[in-house]
């Protein structure tokens, strides 16, 4: 209790609420006014201060419309709720008007501020914005979530089995075996998945496959995608002049020289060459299943077909369009750069994330992903994740120690 009238008292936050509304910085002595008349605006908003009666009049506001959810000390104990203990004034305030117009579209939260007026809705910011941040999740004793593993490294950990067979690094040393650089992920991991089901028959790759996990099969195939791509070693056997005549017929789908750009088609520059000629004739015969494929395959000759695959086999192979996801640390540091250092956000109209619940985080970016929540730097921020990113975020910040910041306000110039 004395911890808590010591905060109440404090000099701790100033924000930026409507023009003549009542508080929103609280220090002690200090009636509900604006700072002064060269205070910051912002869209039409100031900043104001509060006094810790009017902080105790917040308290009481939140008792009746938000402990049930909320808790009166702000830290939630309901999955999807957020903690609000210590979060930026002008940002609570500005979320519950968001909610109060619908802006946010969540119904329970329309009703439970529907009937507050701006000065309620002021004074709850600032009680609750006066407490103590919750602790970050080691701290409280919760079991943090464990981060997921990095794409790239669990790729090269679950495609260490393959490499007896197609080389180290995907780069084939054995006839008959196929370079796994420079394949667009989607291909990759298409393929997989026609072997594991069945579709393409080979008894070996179906056994193999049988216990990897979709998760898996995708890290392994961007794990190959970013490896530098270079020609298998092995022979090719076949008349390369003749084979870059016959293969014109296939540059409109695995494009120029074998280097594809279209996902769904493979790339076939540097690529083992028995392995191609085995791949048309299954094509041929119909153990591979594709009607296209079959079409143009069936008027192919061996002698033709080697030497398709002996042009193709010559050529430089590229990488594919596919680019390194960034890691946790990495988009820490973008996210760092509005939300404050690890999460302490020093802009008022902005969240601090440090110690907030983790699946509540996954959650509201999962809502800028689809729009549900409306904003074009989240969105973009937002769309550029993957699952596993977005969990490690969260994680992240529900680990980090939240603090408390102070706004003071300067004389005008």
């Amino acid at each position: 209790m004395k911890q808590r009238a010591r905060n109440l008292y404090r000099v701790a936050f100033v924000a930026i609420v409507v023009a003549g509304a009542a508080i929103v910085e609280y220090s002690p002595g200090a009636n509900a006014q604006a700072v002064g008349a060269a205070a910051d605006k912002k869209d039409g908003l100031r900043a104001v201060q509060a006094t810790a009666v009017e902080v105790a009049e917040g308290k009481r506001i939140a008792q009746a419309t938000c402990v049930r959810c909320h808790g009166l000390d702000g830290i939630s104990t309901a999955k999807g709720v957020p903690h609000l203990a210590g979060q930026r004034p002008a940002y609570l305030y500005l979320e519950l008007r968001a909610y109060q117009s619908g802006a946010r579209g969540k119904k329970v939260m329309d009703g439970a501020v529907e009937f507050l007026g701006d000065d309620a809705l002021v004074k709850v910011a600032a009680y609750y914005a006066s407490l103590d941040p919750a602790p970050p999740v080691a701290a409280s004793g919760a079991k943090a979530a464990p981060a997921k593993p990095d794409p790239v490294r669990a790729g090269k950990a679950a495609a260490a089995a393959c490499a007896g067979c197609h080389g180290e690094g995907g780069i084939s040393k054995t006839p008959g075996m196929p370079n796994l650089v420079a394949l667009d992920p989607k291909y990759l991991v298409a393929a997989m998945k026609s072997y594991k089901s069945g579709q393409r028959k080979h008894d070996l790759m179906k056994s193999m496959l049988a216990a990897v996990s979709d998760a898996d099969m995708n890290n392994v195939a961007l794990y190959y995608a970013l490896q530098t791509p270079a020609r298998a070693q092995t022979p090719a056997a076949g008349n390369r002049s003749a084979g870059k005549t016959a293969a014109a017929a296939c540059a409109g789908c695995h494009g120029n020289q074998g280097v594809s750009t279209n996902p769904a088609a493979p790339s076939l520059a540097g690529q083992d060459a028995q392995y191609l000629a085995t791949a048309l004739q299954a094509y041929k015969n119909g153990s591979r299943s594709d009607a296209t494929m079959k079409s143009l395959a069936a008027a192919l000759d061996d002698r033709v077909t080697k030497d398709m695959a002996a042009f193709y086999a010559a050529q430089p192979p590229q990488p594919p369009d596919v680019r390194k996801p960034l890691t946790t640390a990495e988009w820490v540091q973008k996210c760092d750069r509005c939300h404050g250092v690890n999460g302490n956000s020093t802009d008022p109209f902005l969240p601090a994330l440090a110690g907030q619940r983790a699946e509540y985080m996954v959650k509201v970016l999962h809502d800028y992903r689809t729009r549900v929540h409306q904003s074009s730097t989240m969105a973009a921020m937002s769309d550029a994740l993957t699952e596993a990113d977005i969990e490690n975020l969260a994680a992240y910040y529900a680990r980090q120690k939240a603090r408390a910041v102070v706004f003071m306000p300067v004389p005008g110039q």
